[in-house]
């Protein structure tokens, strides 16, 4: 594999486990609403898309509901949902090994950029990040593929030295929009058949073997 000097990564189900904080935020969401709880094998399609896209898509909410079931969710991510999740084992040990590598990484995330912060900061890795970009709908930027663009434009990054690191569909679409090349890596929530179907670089089953891959 190609040496890349820019590394981007994916916040949910690549860097941390934050099902629980997500599906309890969309319960309360969803009970705030009104509405009828998904199960939890419907709410996993929730995790990868913006909160919009999934509310419109996924419930045929309009856009008046589509806020307000926005800033239910937000309501309680914000001050319970944000404190559930936990870093995948290698995690911490991987971002030290590559920045003290000399590599540049990134995050980018469909959270607002606000709860990325402060959830890398909680898990003591924050200052292993050059950048950090979240979805920002009122500026623009709600898809992954906008919110990859950002990135590479703030920082004036060259897409053939820059990667895309994540775990679902929608970090590999963003990737190719922006011209990247794309690793899935197989310990988030998506799996090698849906990460297959877009030709990545690489599908690591560990921290271990993405650091090992980054560094040759």
């Amino acid at each position: 594999m190609k040496k890349y000097e820019n590394i981007l990564f994916d916040l949910d189900g690549t860097l941390i486990d934050s099902s629980k904080g997500i599906f309890a935020s969309l319960r309360y969401a969803f009970e705030k609403a009104g509405r009828k709880i998904p199960s939890e094998k419907e709410l996993y399609r929730f995790i990868g898309p913006p909160l919009n896209v999934s509310f419109s898509e996924f419930c045929g909410m309009n856009e008046e509901q589509t806020e307000q079931a926005e800033a239910f969710y937000r309501e309680y991510y914000s001050t319970d949902g944000i404190r559930m999740y936990s870093l995948y084992a290698g995690v911490a040990d991987m971002l030290r090994e590559l920045s003290a590598a000399g590599k540049r990484l990134f995050l980018a995330t469909s959270k607002p950029e606000i709860f990325a912060r402060e959830i890398l900061a909680d898990a003591g890795v924050l200052d292993y990040f050059t950048g950090i970009c979240g979805s920002d709908p009122a500026n623009g930027r709600n898809s992954k593929s906008e919110v990859l663009l950002c990135l590479l434009s703030l920082y004036t990054m060259i897409p053939a030295d820059t990667v895309m690191v994540g775990d679902r569909k929608y970090d590999a679409v963003g990737a190719s929009d922006a011209g990247l090349d794309f690793i899935g890596v197989l310990w988030g929530f998506g799996d090698s058949a849906e990460l297959s179907e877009y030709a990545p670089v690489l599908m690591p089953a560990s921290c271990n073997e993405l650091v090992r891959a980054l560094l040759l």
